[in-house]
């Protein structure tokens, strides 16, 4: 079953995050984690058709020139310093997706996924896709109540204008 929420939640989905929500519903039978033990890259495989047709890129494997590359810090003639690898990155660059499987929680792999879409140059937009269940851990209930509780108790100001977190 997938599920979703949006934070800040005073703001409503754009049509581009709606895009990605129905991506994951397309595959929703093949990548339920109450159903399947799939790997990120798995789940990822499944839904890239879709987000490619919704003009992101989408990481093809773990060589170097598979992957997607974000810039975070620029230096002399404008080259890139620093950079993150992300999962998939919109056309436009504002719009970075992380599918995470085992690791969400156990290894607090979703605060690393904040932490680097804060930093990638013009990143607006974070969307988090996580396993529903995982072992005994309810992953995306987890980490709903972390990112619920950072945003009402308003201590911590991030430079994104949402996070999306998807269970699946």
């Amino acid at each position: 079953m997938i599920q979703y929420q949006f934070f800040p939640r005073s703001q409503g989905i754009t049509s581009e995050i709606q895009a990605v929500i129905k991506s994951f519903l397309s595959v929703e039978k093949e990548i339920d984690s109450t159903l399947n033990e799939l790997k990120s890259n798995d789940v990822l495989k499944k839904v890239r058709p879709l987000l490619e047709k919704n003009n992101f890129t989408v990481e093809t494997g773990k060589g170097k020139s598979e992957k997607i590359d974000v810039p975070v810090l620029f230096g002399k003639n404008n080259n890139v310093d620093k950079s993150f690898y992300a999962d998939a990155l919109s056309k436009d660059g504002r719009i970075v997706i992380e599918v995470e499987a085992g690791r969400a929680t156990e290894n607090n792999q979703f605060l690393k996924d904040i932490f680097e879409a804060c930093m990638m140059f013009d990143v607006e937009y974070l969307v988090l896709a996580v396993r529903n269940v995982y072992r005994s851990h309810a992953d995306f209930e987890i980490i709903h109540t972390f990112l619920e509780t950072m945003y009402i108790s308003n201590r911590i100001k991030l430079p994104l204008k949402g996070i999306l977190l998807i269970g699946y």
